[in-house]
C-alpha cells in the first residue's frame, strides 16, 4: 500500500519490540530488548527511557498504575514516575538461557506471554497466562520463538505466532475463563530466515503481522486472506500496534540489520482502526 510512512524522532533500536499504546496519557511505549530498556514517546514528542536490568520482550499497561513487563526471569512492575522496577511473578523456565518474549493483555486484564531460548532453538518455549490474582498457568509447551498474540473483536478467537512455524495460527478462546483451544493454521508466512513476528488485530478483525526478514507488515482477513501490505525501509520488522487519538495510527518497531531505516520506529495510517489497549488488572 502507499500510505505515508513516518520515521519517529527517537533513537534507533538494536531490537525494537513490544509497542504498547496508552490512550490515557497519549504515550507509546516500546522496548529495545538487548539494551534492557523501556522507551516512551508522548504526544508532545518527549522521549523517555528506563533501564530495567533485564531483557524485556513485552510491555503492558497496569490498572493500578505504571507498566507490567514480560522479562527474562518473569513478570516485572515498572513505576514510570519513579523508574523503580519490582518483581511481580517469577517464571520457572526449566532450562537455562530462556526469556519471556512477546505478549498481550486481554479485555479481562489477563497477561498472555510466551518464552523462547536466547539461541532461538526449537522446543523449550512455552505460552503462559498471568491472571489478575497473579496465578500463572502454562498453556502450551514445545514452542520455538513464541511471538504475536491478539484477539478477534468478538473475543471468540485468539491469534498466535510461533515464528519458527512460519505460520499465523488461530485458537478458540473463552473470554470468561481465558482458556484456549487447539492451534489451527490460518496463514503461511515466509520461509527460511523470513519469519512472522508480532501482531495486532484491528476493529474489523484484520490481523496485522510483522514479517522479520521481509521488510513488511501484512494484514490478513479472519479467513486468512492477505488484504494489505505495508512495506518498510528495514528488513527486520518486529511488531505493529494501533494508537493515536482515534486508534488509526499504526506504529511499527524494527531491528538493526539490512535496510537504510533499520532499527527505526515508524508510524502510518493504513486506513484501519485498532482495538483499545487493555491493562493488566493485577
Amino acid at each position: 500500500m502507499t500510505a505515508e510512512l513516518n520515521r519517529l524522532p527517537v533513537p534507533a533500536a538494536e531490537l525494537g519490540e513490544g509497542p504498547c499504546w496508552d490512550a490515557g496519557t497519549a504515550t507509546l511505549y516500546w522496548t529495545d530488548i538487548p539494551a534492557s530498556t523501556v522507551h516512551a514517546l508522548d504526544a508532545d514528542g518527549q522521549h523517555r527511557s528506563w533501564a530495567v536490568g533485564q531483557q524485556i520482550g513485552a510491555i503492558g499497561l497496569r490498572a493500578s498504575g505504571g507498566l507490567v513487563l514480560a522479562a527474562e526471569e518473569g513478570f516485572l512492575a515498572l513505576d514510570t514516575s519513579l523508574g523503580a522496577v519490582a518483581p511481580l511473578v517469577s517464571v520457572e523456565h526449566g532450562e537455562p538461557d530462556i526469556r519471556l518474549n512477546d505478549g498481550a493483555i486481554d479485555r479481562a486484564g489477563r497477561f498472555y506471554a510466551g518464552s523462547m531460548a536466547h539461541d532461538e532453538r526449537p522446543g523449550p518455549g512455552a505460552l503462559y497466562r498471568l491472571d489478575p490474582d497473579h496465578t500463572l498457568t502454562r498453556l502450551i509447551t514445545g514452542l520455538g520463538v513464541s511471538n504475536g498474540i491478539g484477539w478477534s473483536p468478538d473475543d471468540t478467537q485468539m491469534y498466535y505466532v510461533d515464528s519458527l512455524d512460519h505460520r499465523l495460527d488461530v485458537l478458540d478462546y473463552d473470554a470468561a475463563t481465558g482458556e484456549i483451544g487447539e492451534r489451527r493454521p490460518l496463514a503461511e508466512i515466509g520461509s527460511g530466515e523470513v519469519l512472522p513476528d508480532g501482531l495486532t488485530v484491528d476493529a474489523d478483525g484484520g490481523i496485522w503481522v510483522a514479517v522479520w526478514g521481509g521488510g513488511a507488515v501484512l494484514r490478513f482477513s479472519p479467513a486468512g486472506e492477505l488484504t494489505t501490505t505495508v512495506e518498510l525501509p528495514a528488513s527486520l520488522v518486529t511488531c505493529p500496534t494501533f494508537g493515536g487519538p482515534d486508534l488509526k495510527t499504526l506504529y511499527i518497531t524494527t531491528a538493526a540489520g539490512p535496510g537504510e531505516g533499520a532499527g527505526g520506529l515508524y508510524s502510518c495510517q493504513p486506513g484501519a482502526t485498532g482495538q483499545p489497549t487493555y491493562p493488566y488488572r493485577g
